[in-house]
């Protein structure tokens, strides 16, 4: 069942997910301020997430023939995201996150996309549910960086 094309998406969506895990780690262990207690948790949750889905598609990628990036180095040169060293403020992580977030989604949709073509239904159901979750994630972060802007204009009055 082995398809090129699927094993390459796969691997950069592997890629994806390991630099997520350590840059929400980062941001786990950095955040301050007014929302430590909410995203110190929430960032915890999330790289707990990602440890998941990385585990979950490097044996796919085993099942259907393929090899998983092996090394932190191949990661960073496969991923669509990069990794973050400097120390942003509590909503610029969030910002950060959903742009990650948007940009997984968009990359894993087109993942789906060539393993359909190939009528490799397990791929598409293991990664249709990492979209339906990274989606739903991508709304409660909305929802919190509108939260966090009202409280900024209401502090600025």
């Amino acid at each position: 069942m082995s398809n090129n094309t699927v094993i390459t998406g796969l691997n950069t969506t592997l890629a994806n997910a390991i630099v997520s895990y350590q840059k929400l780690h980062h941001y786990h262990w950095q955040v301050n301020g007014e929302q430590f207690f909410e995203l110190h948790t929430k960032f915890e949750e999330y790289y707990d997430k990602f440890a998941v889905i990385i585990d979950d598609v490097a044996e796919r990628i085993l099942t259907i023939g393929g090899s998983p990036l092996g090394t932190l180095s191949e990661a960073l040169s496969t991923a669509t995201i990069s990794e973050d060293s400097e120390f942003p403020k509590a909503t610029e992580m969030v910002s950060r996150t959903l742009n990650d977030f948007s940009t997984q989604t968009e990359q894993i949709q087109g993942v789906i996309a060539k393993a359909e073509s190939a009528g490799d239904r397990g791929t598409v159901n293991l990664l249709d549910g990492i979209a339906d979750g990274l989606e739903k994630d991508m709304w409660m972060l909305k929802a919190f960086l509108k939260k966090a802007g009202a409280a900024a204009e209401k502090n600025a009055a």
